[in-house]
């Protein structure tokens, strides 16, 4: 085959193109690698699924290119075509077929199912494949497609690969990685393209300093009902009584916390970072830790698991001002009520960091620490699925001093594009699809932990109650800087993370955090578990085996490709 074909080469169809698209697989076998998309038989298919799913895998790989088949080819190229850098031919015969190449530089050929001989339709793909794009007056018309405003002074709508084509590149590449690997960090997520949309929408332009009805700025009328809406669906989803939707993250929501109720110096009790609290809960290396005077509780050393009998004791010595509840590495359910139990005998506050675990709050997967917390803080990635960006929840006596913590306290404009998305990530949750997929996600990182136990990993504390384990590698030969180096080049994304007593430093710890947020997210259920079971024993079992990782990269790469992170990408 020539030079100039396409690196990766993905082809779809529907129906009415099936045959064809048979057809052509079985005749380019050998001489070109193809992807199939689907679909996988004759039964009757919408032919938009097919062509957003192939156009946006195209878009996010420069080097791709891609052949869609319906009936006439009409429908697949009207669709493919709402994709950005997306140029989709209609080819007939022998000269459109070479000209869309060579004046259109056209990365998706559509051919007609019920229109084309099989013969004649694999003679047009491969003209199309080996002609080449003349460039030279056609890139500038090519350009146009994208951008009208070609010839104006300033090109505010020129896409970014001609503005900026090294970030452009980048993002690409980010893309591609999020598309190939399997992504199972605990605290990362795929936001929909409705969150992307709100996230670079205009709303980046707008100053809004202060709260709905009351900013410094004029022009708010809009942004002021944006963010209302994602306060009244933010205290709707979890039943709260008062929501600040501006902290840019968890972490300055915390401290919003502190600052609002706590004067410097004042005692904070929180969960040992070492056994799988946060950096803000008290530790010595951030500000909870040197502002304020930070007392710890941890895991019991033979269970692995909380001893409220313990932290009520800590707490009736130490008698802290507040009790921080939440983890960022812990795997069981947290009890709530007997936090606020353990506060009450005291007299302290509770503050309940849900970071981790907000979107299984929301669909039932975990208690909800609501109605026993005076604050709760959270981000709005991670399992809840927003944008990264922080949120207060707290009861209506608080909600003055939270209010005025965050501004002018902590922050100024807020970022009205993020809390958009943030507000259209709330209304995902409660969907039924969100509600299904976040049980899935418990379901998942259980059934993922029992598989590894069965394959001689010991998992922290026995299991699992939510999104998220820990892996014991101690009685193995890698540990968890090298762990997460194999696994990455095998294609699998986790990160090295202490565990209970670990006599390791942070930077090579004892373990890894594995979770399945992402998995779940892409459709993935028990069947794929096993699959990820058997991918990350055979990686951490033989870490310096190219082969096992070249064979695991290729067992991965498949399995993503059917679970795409976005099924088309305008």
């Amino acid at each position: 085959m020539p030079d100039n074909n396409p690196k990766t080469l993905f082809i779809a169809s529907d129906h009415g193109g099936f045959a064809l698209k048979e057809y052509i697989k079985e005749n380019l076998k050998g001489r070109i690698q193809l992807k199939d998309l689907g679909t996988n038989s004759e039964d009757s298919v919408d032919y938009p699924d097919f062509a957003h799913l192939l156009a946006g895998q195209v878009a996010g790989l420069p080097e791709a290119s891609g052949i869609l088949i319906c009936g006439t080819g009409i429908g697949m190229s009207i669709t493919a075509n709402r994709h950005r850098n997306i140029r989709a031919a209609l080819v007939h015969d022998q000269f459109t077929a070479r000209m869309a190449k060579e004046h259109n530089n056209a990365n998706i050929i559509v051919l007609g199912g019920r229109v084309l001989e099989p013969a004649e339709a694999l003679e047009l793909v491969q003209i199309w494949l080996d002609s080449e794009y003349e460039n030279g007056r056609h890139q500038r018309r090519l350009e146009k497609i994208e951008n009208r405003n070609l010839n104006s002074t300033r090109d505010v709508s020129a896409p970014i690969d001609r503005v900026d084509p090294e970030i452009s590149r980048l993002i690409r590449q980010e893309t591609e990685r999020e598309e190939s690997k399997l992504i199972m960090i605990a605290s990362e997520n795929c936001v929909s393209q409705a969150v992307l949309e709100a996230q670079g929408s205009a709303l980046t332009n707008k100053y809004a300093e202060g709260y709905p009805g009351k900013r410094y700025y004029g022009g708010c009328q809009f942004v002021d009902q944006v963010e209302q809406l994602a306060i009244d669906r933010a205290c709707a989803l979890f039943g709260a009584e008062h929501a600040n939707v501006q902290p840019l993250s968890g972490s300055s929501a915390n401290m919003a916390v502190y600052f609002s109720v706590l004067n410097p110096g004042d005692k904070i009790l929180g969960m040992n970072l070492a056994h799988g609290g946060h950096l803000t809960h008290g530790a010595f290396v951030s500000f909870s830790g040197t502002h304020y005077q930070s007392c710890y509780y941890g895991v019991d050393q033979k269970s692995e698991t909380l001893d409220y009998d313990v932290i009520e004791e800590i707490a009736l010595r130490e008698k802290p001002k507040l009790i921080v509840a939440g983890a960022s590495s812990y795997s069981r359910t947290l009890d709530f009520p007997r936090f606020r139990a353990i506060a009450d005998k005291i007299g302290a506050m509770v503050m309940v960091d849900i970071a981790h675990i907000a979107g299984l709050v929301v669909a039932g997967a975990h208690p909800s620490p609501v109605p026993y917390a005076d604050f709760v803080t959270t981000t709005t990635h991670k399992t809840m699925r927003g944008p990264r960006g922080g949120m207060i929840l707290c009861r209506k006596q608080y909600a003055a001093r939270i209010d005025k913590a965050i501004f002018p306290g902590l922050q100024g404009g807020p970022l009205m594009h993020t809390i958009a998305g943030k507000a259209v990530a709330f209304k995902e949750a409660t969907t039924p699809e969100f509600i299904a997929t976040q049980k899935q996600t418990v379901t998942n990182a259980a059934f993922l932990a029992s598989c590894l136990q069965k394959k001689g990993f010991r998992i922290v504390s026995g299991g699992t109650d939510n999104h998220l384990f820990l892996i014991d590698l101690s009685d193995l030969p890698v540990k968890g800087q090298s762990a997460e180096a194999a696994l990455d080049r095998a294609g699998i994304t986790i990160n090295k993370n202490g565990i209970p007593f670990d006599p390791r430093t942070p930077t090579d710890p004892s373990g890894i955090r594995i979770g399945t947020p992402i998995a779940s997210t892409r459709g993935m259920r028990e069947a794929e578990m096993e699959i990820v079971a058997d991918c990350i024993s055979s990686v951490l079992k033989h870490p310096e085996d190219n082969s096992v990782i070249t064979e695991t990269r290729a067992t991965v790469r498949d399995l993503c490709s059917r679970f795409p992170v976005y099924s088309y990408r305008l």
